[in-house]
């Protein structure tokens, strides 16, 4: 396929060269033209403008918040001159009200529109192991199914309402947000009876809570390692606070999730905001006092 990509952090990054390594010609744009020199050298082309990536068969992006796909997107009319037809796939977390907003514009202006927020960190995409959420017209998932292909694991098609990728993506990131509260809560109460949680969290991850989000981040609370940030918890705040932005508009409270705000942005007040997610059990430790 040809295709553009749009957004070249870390993500982005891993996802576009894992297109070029399985054959397909890529298009790239960034911000900051020093992310598009690694790819460049894998035989991606760097185009000047995010126009130039609306083109081909597809045109995928990954960028870090409503904001900035507005500027990139909408406000630079970049939608108004995109060829019709061409599929665009929106990989980021992003609100769902905005999520809507997208769908009408994408309806206007002929240009068919996926959301496909995906579950797993950067090493995760750097191993093509991805879970890809998508929703959107079957025929536009279709087409761009050989590249999802390349960078996922799995596609999970959702359904064809875009908006409803971003809802569970943003329950799924609530789900996580409060697993990583509560084993830096049990640590800690670990800790404060003199035993190691090492030993605490070797036993739950192999009895109650097997898997990876209590084995890694478990064991990265227990450490108190919370760097090199695989998700920074500056990012973890913005999916928590659309999670509750999208309960609220459907009048579902999220208690839990006002919690774990809270303790995010106790986070960004200690200067920790691009520390791993984990650091929410620093916030832990430190109420307790050690």
């Amino acid at each position: 396929m040809d295709i553009g990509f749009i957004g070249l952090g870390s993500m982005g990054s891993a996802m576009a060269l894992n297109a070029l390594k399985a054959g397909h010609t890529v298009r790239v744009w960034n911000r900051s033209r020093e992310a598009t020199k690694a790819l460049a050298a894998e035989g991606a082309k760097v185009v000047d403008s995010p126009a130039e990536a609306f083109a081909g068969d597809a045109v995928f992006s990954m960028l870090a918040d409503d904001a900035a796909v507005r500027g990139v997107l909408i406000d630079s009319g970049v939608l108004e001159r995109a060829p019709k037809g061409l599929v665009h796939v929106n990989m980021a977390t992003i609100s769902v009200a905005f999520c809507e907003e997208l769908v009408t514009l994408h309806e206007h202006h002929g240009v068919m529109y996926v959301a496909a927020p995906v579950m797993g960190r950067t090493d995760v995409a750097v191993a093509a192991k991805l879970n890809i959420l998508a929703a959107g017209p079957d025929a536009a998932i279709d087409r761009v199914q050989p590249i999802f292909d390349v960078i996922g694991q799995k596609t999970w098609r959702v359904g064809t309402a875009p908006q409803h990728a971003n809802v569970f993506k943003l329950a799924a990131n609530f789900m996580l947000a409060s697993a990583i509260e509560t084993t830096g809560e049990a640590a800690s109460l670990m800790t404060g009876h003199g035993i190691d949680p090492h030993a605490f969290l070797d036993v739950i991850t192999s009895t109650l809570f097997p898997g990876p989000v209590y084995q890694g981040y478990g064991r990265m609370i227990a450490d108190q390692r919370y760097e090199p940030a695989l998700f920074k918890a500056h990012l973890g705040l913005k999916d928590v606070r659309l999670a509750m932005a999208a309960g609220e508009a459907v009048n579902v409270a999220l208690p839990v999730a006002s919690l774990v705000r809270d303790n995010l942005i106790d986070v960004l007040a200690h200067g920790d905001g691009d520390k791993d997610f984990a650091v929410l059990g620093q916030v832990a430790v430190r109420r307790a006092g050690r």
